[in-house]
């Protein structure tokens, strides 16, 4: 009984609180900018700032999201009490998909714990169906900004770094090059890089990205590696990549320029392929032995044999190739001009440091299965 009434009391406690000292709250909503681009970036913060420490409020704000035109992010959401005053934060990153005049005009939900809710709480009710709490939506002060077009869909601050081998390589050994674009903006917009060489051919690597999103925008890095094995000397062709600069308010390029690969002797394809069976007779002491054979009534048995003893050899040869590959970039050349297209994905996993070790790539499918 006493403890019921120590409830009770401590029930008409809060409520007389919640009464005479009920909490206020303002919203303010701030812009970075007043005027951008389509696809810049543009930051903007909203905060809820109560009375007090607020206990009774809770609140219900996140319009992130695609709309018709622009989308928003959240960029990050934070609680504080600021001496005794209870502070709510909101951040978000909103990106023009059009040019004119936009509103950002969005709507919060308040909530606001009711006495029947503290009651249930306190006095331990457990026969309430009903959810006892008040909601009251309030309209977000209304943010415009004027967007402009560009020429470009590509929108940010960017730099272009390229890794390069040095241009001189052996024929049918892989050049490499790995190029990474650095910046802020919309890295979205950025496209696999695709080339084309008569005489020589290509490894297209997957793009990468890595991405976090800030007041700048996107900020990270966009990189993709290639390989070309060529058998005389040829021109990686120059590419640009066009982007309206933010800092310099214009249209602006990332050049790479034209390179020439000097290419030596080297191995010919002949010497790194199996050769290839001659289906054409040629008179040798073999042929001899099985005419011989034939001679003794042997004959479609003994066919059958040569047939499986020259597919053993051709195999036995690759399979010496492979063995006495000594780096992972030989054992890569060879499995590309023998079959690019069944052993592109081993190719691909050394190209991308999957596969580190030169053991573990010959103990890959289907490279292993191909001696079972």
């Amino acid at each position: 009984m006493k403890k019921n009434l120590g409830r009770v009391f401590l029930a008409i406690l809060i409520f007389l609180h919640a009464e005479l000292f009920a909490s206020t709250y303002t919203w303010s909503a701030t812009s970075n900018k007043t005027t951008a681009y389509v696809n810049e970036p543009i930051y903007l913060k909203y905060i809820c700032e109560f009375s007090d420490r607020a206990e009774l409020f809770s609140v219900e704000f996140n319009p992130a999201g695609e709309y018709e035109k622009y989308i928003v992010k959240n960029l990050r959401e934070s609680q504080n009490i600021v001496d005794g005053k209870k502070i709510n934060s909101y951040e978000f990153v909103v990106f023009a998909k059009t040019a004119g005049k936009i509103k950002f005009d969005f709507e919060a939900l308040m909530k606001l714990t009711t006495k029947e809710s503290i009651e249930d709480m306190v006095i331990g009710r457990d026969n309430v169906k009903k959810e006892s709490v008040t909601k009251k939506t309030i309209k977000q002060e209304i943010l415009e900004v004027d967007i402009k077009e560009t020429n470009s869909s590509l929108v940010g601050e960017f730099n272009l770094e390229v890794k390069k081998n040095e241009p001189k390589v052996k024929a049918n050994e892989p050049y490499h090059l790995t190029i990474t674009i650095k910046g802020d903006g919309n890295f979205e917009a950025l496209k696999p890089l695709q080339f084309n060489i008569e005489g020589v051919k290509i490894f297209t690597g997957e793009v990468v990205k890595k991405e976090k999103l800030s007041e700048a925008g996107e900020s990270g890095e966009w990189s993709q590696k290639f390989a070309f094995v060529g058998e005389k000397d040829f021109i990686v062709p120059e590419f640009k990549i066009e982007y309206f600069n933010t800092k310099e308010k214009k249209l602006d390029a990332l050049v790479y320029e034209a390179l020439t690969v000097s290419v030596e002797k080297g191995f010919s394809k002949e010497e790194l392929l199996d050769k290839a069976e001659d289906d054409s007779f040629k008179f040798n002491y073999t042929y001899l032995y099985y005419v011989l054979i034939f001679i003794a009534g042997f004959l479609i048995g003994k066919i059958d044999i040569k047939k499986r003893v020259v597919k053993q050899s051709a195999e036995e040869e690759f399979k010496q190739k492979i063995d006495k590959a000594k780096s992972l970039e030989e054992l890569m050349m060879i499995l590309a001009l023998n079959d690019s297209k069944k052993y592109e994905q081993i190719i691909l996993d050394i190209e991308r440091k999957k596969i580190v070790s030169l053991k573990s790539a010959k103990n890959t499918k289907p490279l292993s299965e191909s001696f079972v």
